[in-house]
């Protein structure tokens, strides 16, 4: 919703810049999409490592009690 209002507020200031930034918005979207992607998969890389990593510790615990 701020977006959209800065977006509003510079549309009334400089309408040729948020007709530019309306046109442009889209096109670095997809070309900011494979860093996301790349962003998603070393996270889940990373957090496949750490939970290997963990996995001595957490046997080594033991089971968690319940609670009654």
């Amino acid at each position: 919703m701020l977006t959209f209002i800065l977006w509003c507020l510079l549309l009334v200031v400089c309408w040729p810049l948020a007709l530019l930034a309306l046109v442009l918005y889209p096109i670095v979207w997809l070309l900011l999409l494979p860093f996301r992607l790349v962003g998603i998969a070393v996270d889940g890389v990373l957090e496949l490592i750490r939970a290997i990593l963990f996995l001595p510790a957490r046997i080594l615990r033991g089971p968690k009690p319940r609670n009654a």
